[in-house]
């Protein structure tokens, strides 16, 4: 074999390891093997030959060697200088988004300014409507007494003076009041033990548990009784106040007020003992106390107020935890007031467990708006809230009258309230007690000494033609120009043919019958022809019922009748001043009160069904005011003799119709003194 001779004089390379020992290498056999790249390639390639160390070859393959090393040295810098350049380029963006940001925070700050500037002067406003306003300052003061005792701070004894000296004082100046509740806990009652006896009442006192009020919680009439009520007889010189569930659905905005009180309450409820936070505020001048379960926190979690399988125990924990709410707090008042089946179990609690708990001059009195709702329970059921079914399943206790193995809550409520008031705007109790019992026509019969029959009432601060805000002219019985006013621009809103001559017929309905729709066909068909003009307004739940009434829209196809199939409250306001007619399905309308308001406007109420057997009077039977008036007045009045005496006497007309306006039948009239009449009674037992 030749063998290769290396000159001494060659240098060595120690930057270049790699070359160097791939050439001392060189004389191992060729072999076959992959490319240095692995997994990039599969290809396959020979060594190169073997190039001996200081020839030309060799020092080609150094020189190449080192260019692509220099090039490598270039191009890094230039990486280098390019990741500086997208570097700065970013912190750019990131200072641009900063500022950015930096004008937004300071605009939504600006922003926020103006609304905690707007807030305060809401506040500010709001107090200086409070400091005219003594019904919601005293309710402020009486809930602070509540919260005070809660808390430990008074004794039930101390308390209850302390609210008798603000009683007495709501016929002082608000300004008084007010400056009594700006002061600290401590100047509070300091202030309030000296404060002078001005003006004393001798009202009742007056709680109401119920299950709805407007507009906190409205589901049915039940809603705009107690408000409508309540402020009625807190004008008349009575303390109300109100207790609810704290829903969660309720409408919080018309709340003044509200806050929670610090201190939890414990209630009876399933054999223990469970916590319940309480809530205060004023609606409409009246205070207002929520309760709110802790640990049964789902019983008042519901979209709806009723229709639950467990109805009754959500209302018997309500109503039993009301009862200890009282205890705790120290109210004593005059009368306990509940309210249909919901709230009746408050009648058997009170007399067998609550009466020896400073409660002996307190009477309850039971507010039925209908027989038509009651509840049916297990005896055992009695038990969750603390009573014996052993001593109620009794034929004079709350056995049902038909279902012997039952309890009859709403039964039991008539048999343990010391009153019972029926409201009723058209009925006798001779009619009420022997048709309308719905099962419970005997022990209505058996207690028919305490029922009372009141009549419905209208909130006459927001229904009066005189000063409604809604109407694009006010009138009054001493001044009727304006109605013609309101029937035109009526009739110009929906697009009916205008003339204040023209006869307008309303009808404003929650629901209506099959019978009433066919009854409509047939007067839409008699009158139009008349030139009558006809305004329909009002939405059914039932879609059965909105079908057959889409189909009498479309069987009219008629330009003197409009139909309106969604409840509008404030057009409401100007069809009830607009018509000279409002057809009535009943006139005992516990939901809308349209006779109320018609009568109160100037229309005739007009009863759909005349001559009705409901109508009649039987004999010297106890009846309304209202009943007595409407009967006589209206109620055998037909669309058609209504439409001749407007055309034909139109003097006759508007003589009945002007006395029809001075009458007073507002929550503050008949119905008020029902109440306080039934109150007085109660009290002397």
């Amino acid at each position: 074999m030749p063998i290769v001779v290396v000159a001494a004089s060659v240098p060595r390379l120690p930057l270049f390891p790699q070359i160097w020992k791939k050439n001392q290498n060189s004389a191992r056999p060729q072999l076959l093997h992959c490319s240095k790249n692995i997994g990039e390639s599969t290809s396959l390639s020979r060594d190169p030959e073997p190039t001996e160390l200081g020839s030309p070859r060799d020092m080609e393959v150094h020189q190449r060697n080192l260019k692509s090393i220099d090039n490598e040295k270039e191009e890094k810098p230039n990486d280098i200088w390019q990741l500086f350049k997208e570097a700065q380029q970013n912190i750019l963006y990131l200072n641009k988004q900063c500022l950015l940001a930096m004008e937004e925070l300071e605009r939504l700050k600006n922003e926020r300014t103006l609304l905690l500037d707007r807030v305060e002067q809401l506040e500010m406003k709001n107090q200086a409507n409070f400091r005219r306003d003594k019904f919601t300052i005293s309710s402020e003061l009486l809930l602070r007494i509540d919260s005070l005792v809660l808390n430990g701070v008074i004794s039930s004894m101390e308390a209850s003076d302390l609210r008798r000296l603000i009683i007495d004082a709501r016929g002082s100046s608000a300004d008084d009041l007010y400056g009594l509740n700006c002061k600290n806990d401590a100047e509070f009652l300091v202030e309030l033990h000296h404060f002078s006896k001005k003006s004393k009442k001798n009202g009742f006192h007056i709680i109401h548990i119920c299950t709805e009020m407007s507009p906190v919680v409205s589901e049915g009439p039940l809603a705009s009784y107690i408000t409508g009520l309540s402020s009625a007889l807190q004008r008349k010189g009575n303390l109300v106040e109100v207790i609810l569930p704290k829903y969660s659905c309720l409408n919080l905005e018309e709340v003044q007020g509200l806050r929670e009180v610090e201190t939890e309450l414990h209630s009876y409820f399933n054999g223990q003992l469970h916590g319940n936070r309480i809530w205060t505020g004023v609606v409409y001048g009246i205070g207002v106390t929520f309760i709110q379960p802790v640990y049964y926190s789902s019983l008042f979690s519901h979209d709806k107020v009723y229709g639950y399988s467990n109805d009754f125990e959500r209302f018997t924990y309500f109503s039993r935890a009301s009862l200890d709410y009282l205890v705790k707090s120290g109210k004593k008042p005059d009368v306990l007031h509940v309210h249909n089946w919901h709230t009746s179990i408050v009648g058997p609690l009170f007399w067998d467990v609550f009466v020896s708990q400073g409660f002996e001059g307190t009477r309850i009195l039971l507010t039925c708006q209908g027989f038509n709702s009651q509840c049916l329970e297990q005896p055992e059921k009695l038990a969750l809230c603390g009573l014996d079914s052993s001593r109620l399943l009794r034929p004079d206790r709350l056995q049902d009258n038909n279902k012997s193995h039952l309890v009859n809550i709403l039964k039991g409520g008539v048999v343990y309230s010391n009153k019972v008031i029926i409201m009723s705007s058209i009925h006798t109790k001779g009619r009420i007690v022997g048709a309308f019992g719905h099962g419970l026509e005997p022990t209505l019969d058996i207690h028919k000494e305490k029922l009372v029959i009141a009549p419905r009432g209208f909130d006459k601060s927001t229904w009066d033609p005189s000063c409604d805000n809604i109407l694009p002219q006010s009138y009054s019985a001493d001044d009727m120009k304006g109605k013609s006013v309101c029937k035109v621009v009526l009739q110009r809103h929906l697009d009916l043919p205008e003339g204040a001559s023209k006869i307008l017929v309303g009808c404003i309905y929650p629901d209506i019958l099959d019978a009433d729709i066919e009854k409509l066909k047939t007067l839409v068909w008699m009158a139009s022809r008349r030139g009558v003009q006809f305004i329909f307004m009002g939405s059914s739940k039932s879609p059965g019922m909105r079908r057959e009434l889409e189909i009498f829209e479309e069987e009219v196809e008629d330009e003197n009748v409009r139909f309106i199939d969604e409840y509008d409250e404030e057009l409401s306001h100007l069809i009830i001043s607009g018509s000279d007619i409002l057809i009535c399905p009943s006139f005992d309308d516990p939901l809308l009160q349209v006779p109320l308001k018609a009568i109160k406007y100037g229309a005739a109420p007009v009863p759909l069904h005349s001559a009705d057997s409901r109508f009649r009077l039987f004999g010297d039977d106890e009846s309304t005011t209202f009943s007595q008036y409407i009967n006589q007045t209206f109620g055998n009045l037909s669309l058609g003799q209504a439409i001749d005496e407007l055309k034909n006497n139109p003097s006759q007309w508007n003589t009945r119709m002007i006395d029809a306006m001075e009458k007073d039948f507002s929550w503050d009239s008949e119905c008020a003194d029902v109440h306080i009449s039934a109150y007085a009674a109660v009290k002397r037992l």
